[in-house]
């Protein structure tokens, strides 16, 4: 049968689109449930600059997924990227180690998503742990759902989910604004702040769960083989993520902060609900209880979207399972990805906790994605020259430096059993990467 008949990816998503997928895939539950643990963690007001800290270091890894995404805009994202940047001798093993921990971490963030849903929706009536786990196992199942359909249909969806997003994060920020207590906590954030390792150590544990929370800048990497002109939208479609997003961080915190006292914003689950409560009253609560709710679920649809674009794309390329490379013959998505990552979520879902998953989503990506990542770009860099690159960073190599700086000190940051978590996916990776290139008479390493 000819080529020209395959069911193939089409390129239909706008600028608009892709913004609004990377922001409600960056949004989600995480700074709901997070803007609490950061602060316990950081026992001040100061914890504001672990927020700005995941700001930081969203931009100049930005940069790194900006110089590939715009230079390779295939599915698949980071797979494309580290099978370039190692050249043909490692990069078989660095994307295969890729696909490899995104067929556990992505469901993990998926599953991340609908428990903080489950989790959070206990502000609007008390549910027992089973149902919460039937909660989160039923979202995903839903965003399975929703998401096997055309990809213009999806990006209609994201659009309207965003806006969701939009109007949820308005009006949190607004009654802050209007409260009139508002630039009180900036006024205060170096009140009794000492520059000594115990605040770089604090820093460095609530940076990992901030990063947490601007996780998905990217996402519109993995689709980049369905954006409308990506050479420029790519890039743009993350730094305007990045910048909103961060924007909308740092003024809902200070709405918070200015309404709540510390200490109950470190000892709460519903935090965000409170500060509703507090200014408008227990229905006002619930309806801002329902509208974080529906960012939640906006988050999982983007994250599940992006990421079962990645076993298709190594399959496609012959170094992945070939039943993940089939496309829906009349919808023409990667059916068979989007189905097994989803399976895999739902089962993540009925088993964690939300704190657990969070680390383990960090601690296993760091050393292959973003570290490997930056690393390989300097290295393509040298095979092929910066003219090569449809985007330029500005300052290179600077930036790739201060990433990797950052990301191997959040690594740490991870905690031992997570770290020894980390290494031992990635070990096994090598191992099942061995064995599938005798079985396929390949001998790995080789060029």
């Amino acid at each position: 049968m000819s080529t020209d008949n395959q069911p193939k990816l089409e390129r239909k998503i706008s600028l608009l689109q892709a913004t609004a997928i990377n922001m409600t895939d960056m949004v989600g539950i995480g700074p709901f449930v997070v803007l609490s643990m950061v602060a316990e963690i950081m026992q001040g007001p100061w914890f504001l600059y672990a927020w700005v800290a995941g700001a930081i270091l969203s931009i100049v890894d930005a940069m790194i997924w900006s110089q590939l995404g715009s230079t390779y805009p295939l599915a698949g994202g980071s797979y494309n990227f580290l099978k370039e940047g190692f050249g043909p001798k490692w990069g078989k093993l660095m994307s295969f180690l890729f696909v490899w921990q995104t067929m556990i971490q992505a469901p993990l963030v998926i599953a991340s998503a609908a428990i903080g849903f489950a989790s959070y929706f206990k502000f609007l009536m008390p549910i027992s742990d089973v149902q919460g786990k039937i909660m989160s196992g039923s979202l995903v199942v839903l965003i399975v759902v929703l998401l096997y359909r055309k990809i213009e249909a999806i990006g209609k969806i994201s659009v309207l989910l965003w806006l969701g997003v939009l109007v949820t994060m308005a009006w949190l920020i607004g009654g802050g604004l209007f409260h009139g207590n508002f630039m009180q906590p900036i006024y205060h954030i170096n009140d009794g702040l000492k520059l000594n390792h115990a605040f770089a150590a604090a820093l460095g544990f609530a940076s990992v769960k901030t990063i947490y929370s601007y996780l998905g800048y990217y996402n519109v990497c993995h689709l980049g083989g369905e954006i409308i002109n990506p050479k420029k939208n790519i890039p743009k479609s993350m730094f305007i993520s990045i910048a909103g997003i961060a924007f909308l961080y740092l003024m809902m915190n200070i709405s918070v902060a200015s309404v709540l006292p510390l200490d109950q914003i470190q000892k709460s689950k519903f935090v965000v609900s409170e500060f509703v409560q507090t200014l408008s009253g227990p229905m006002a609560a619930n309806i801002a209880t329902i509208l974080i709710l529906w960012v939640a679920f906006a988050s999982v649809f983007s994250a599940t979207l992006g990421y079962s674009r990645i076993p298709y794309a190594a399959a496609k390329d012959g170094a992945f399972f070939k039943i993940f490379a089939n496309l829906h013959p009349t919808k023409h998505f990667p059916h068979v990805s989007l189905l097994v990552l989803g399976s895999v979520a739902f089962v993540f879902s009925l088993l964690f906790k939300l704190q657990e998953v969070i680390s383990a989503i960090l601690a296993m990506r760091i050393l292959i994605q973003f570290i490997g990542q930056g690393i390989g770009l300097i290295l393509l860099v040298k095979r092929k020259g910066k003219a090569h690159f449809a985007w330029k960073m500005p300052l290179y190599p600077l930036p790739i430096i201060i990433a990797i700086i950052i990301w191997a000190f959040l690594f740490f940051s991870t905690g031992k059993n997570m770290m020894l978590g980390g290494l031992t996916v990635i070990g096994l990776g090598i191992i099942a990467y061995i064995i599938k290139s005798y079985r396929s008479k390949q001998w790995p390493f080789i060029g």
